[in-house]
């Protein structure tokens, strides 16, 4: 027998228990219910529960299983009236998710009882159609893809490591991209520094590569710094970014950069690549090692030779920078775990990874407590020196010491 629009309300609200605004509420902050939104885009811009996913009704199968992966995760679902949310909490207990509820009177009502409301950041038509693939992820979305686009990353190096990560970094619509290399485009950079073009030799590689991101992303603003890394001018390039890209391929500019970084905790996404191998970790200012807890001392310069002597497989850099890249949007994010206290290892020859636990100095000169007590007291702790030169302490004055090359 046939039934009607009112038979099928009517099992649904036998089958669905509801709750209603208060207690669906509850449940988010005492079980970590999880809230879903059914509605269509248009209802979904003109507001919703804070904290909520946009799931609309019509791809609640396809899509639950990214928001939800745990088929026993409370998980609450509401329309307009309370309505098209009780159908979809059928579906949902019909593919074995266990505690599913419907939130009485819906969206009305919750605006009626003077709830809060959040308002979706307003992209425009043309960014809505360039990152619908991050709109369409639970994890990232509009207000994700709106953290990009008010988000700032500096890239120390347009080299080999930079071009990939400043590519995707750019596609991915991160607001602010600022470049940091003093070097010139040469014939033997195009091997594997694809930012940069046969027609750009002899010009400024940030001048390369902002042409190249903006042809790629015009949302993007890229900042320019053509001038060398260095103790003078460390803190005044780096501050006010969110995450660097540390692309860098000398001892003294990864010392340097590390010890500002921080002092002014901002995260440093560090690659580096030898030949056919490549290294990949974050420093994650206080929550994991850094720099100098790894390398306390950097090695001769003989046991460290650069590209220009040892040689790289051109698509090695290119696969670290993406790695990155990759690391540096979770970062901005906040999605996924970080690699602070990780070290990934890359051995392009039999395309392995292999993964290494690391474990903050406690004795570290730069992020140890009695490092950050004494900076705090004016006073930093010194740390190993190069050479003849003064030890790399912030505000040391190092001149010259520290330069930024092109990165691979």
């Amino acid at each position: 027998m046939a039934k009607s629009y009112a038979d099928l309300l009517r099992e649904a609200r036998e089958q669905i228990p509801e709750v209603t605004p208060a207690a669906a509420d509850g449940l988010r902050d005492g079980r970590g219910a999880l809230i879903v939104d059914v509605r269509e885009d248009e209802e979904w811009d003109a507001g919703h529960v804070p904290g909520a996913a946009h799931i609309s009704k019509s791809y609640i199968e396809q899509r639950i299983e990214d928001a939800a992966p745990g088929r026993d995760r409370p998980i609450v679902l509401y329309c307009a009236g309370g309505v098209r949310s009780l159908f979809a909490a059928q579906t949902l207990a019909a593919m074995g998710y266990t505690d599913v509820t419907s939130m009485l009177g819906g969206f009305q009502r919750w605006k009626a009882e003077g709830r809060e409301i959040a308002m979706p950041v307003a992209l425009t038509s043309e960014q809505k159609i360039r990152y619908s693939r991050h709109l369409l992820m639970p994890e990232v979305g509009a207000e994700g893809q709106a953290k990009l686009l008010g988000s700032k990353v500096l890239l120390i190096g347009a080299g080999g490591l930079g071009s990939s990560a400043a590519l995707y970094l750019a596609a991915a619509g991160v607001g602010t991209i600022g470049i940091i290399d003093f070097d010139v485009v040469d014939l033997s950079n195009l091997q594997r520094q694809v930012i940069h073009a046969n027609d750009r030799i002899g010009e400024r590689k940030t001048e390369s590569a902002r042409r190249t991101i903006n042809a790629l992303n015009p949302d993007v603003n890229v900042l320019l710094h053509d001038e060398m890394l260095i103790a003078a001018n460390v803190e005044r390039v780096i501050a006010g970014y969110d995450v660097i890209v540390d692309g860098t391929d000398t001892f003294e500019t990864r010392y340097l950069l590390n010890d500002a970084a921080i002092a002014l905790r901002i995260p440093v996404v560090h690659a580096s690549v030898f030949r056919f191998e490549g290294q990949l970790t974050a420093f994650v200012p206080y929550e994991g090692p850094c720099y100098r807890c790894l390398y306390p001392t950097p090695p001769p310069p003989e046991m460290a030779p650069g590209c220009s002597v040892a040689g790289v497989l051109g698509v090695v850099p290119g696969i670290m920078g993406l790695l990155q890249a990759n690391e540096a949007i979770k970062l901005l994010l906040g999605i996924g775990d970080s690699l602070a206290g990780r070290l990934v290892l890359f051995d392009a020859l039999d395309a392995s990874f292999t993964e290494l636990r690391l474990r903050r100095d406690p004795d570290c000169p730069v992020c140890s407590d009695a490092a950050v007590a004494a900076r705090a007291a004016g006073t930093p702790l010194a740390v190993p020196a190069f050479g003849a030169d003064a030890p790399f302490v912030l505000g040391g004055g190092l001149g010259a010491g520290a330069v930024a090359g092109g990165g691979a």
